[in-house]
């Protein structure tokens, strides 16, 4: 039973592979600016405002081009939590973390983190909208 688990495990990573690779693919190969095949924002569709979300496939797109300033320009906030949302995936897939990591990732991801999160994503929604961001 044991090696039918580590063969399911691997199956499942290489879908995984196989899916992300395709999505980076087609974001780095399709400017979302300039192809229709990506999906719009239904929040902008509806209400005419940006959402927090509101150019996260361009900014994905440029950054893909190493193109950080232009990345930015289409959702700083997308930028600015990559590094957060690498460390939470990482600390994830960390097999027997010691208590110290555990702890580490409890305050950054517990649930004050993610009411704090809540406010900032709120926020940055509030302004994108009142500044033109």
């Amino acid at each position: 039973m044991l090696q039918l688990d580590s063969w399911q495990a691997r199956i499942k990573w290489i879908v995984i592979s196989l899916l992300l690779g395709f999505i980076v693919l087609n974001y780095w190969s399709y400017n979302p600016e300039t192809t229709n095949h990506f999906p719009s924002c239904p929040f902008k569709l509806i209400t005419g405002y940006k959402c927090a979300g509101c150019g996260s496939q361009r900014a994905i797109h440029h950054l893909l081009h190493l193109n950080i300033g232009r990345s930015f320009k289409s959702n700083p906030l997308l930028i600015i939590s990559l590094p957060y949302i690498l460390m939470g995936i990482y600390l994830d897939l960390k097999k027997n973390p010691s208590p110290k990591i555990l702890q580490f990732r409890k305050s950054l991801y517990g649930t004050t983190a993610i009411f704090l999160i809540l406010t900032i994503i709120i926020g940055f929604w509030i302004i994108r909208n009142i500044c033109d961001l």
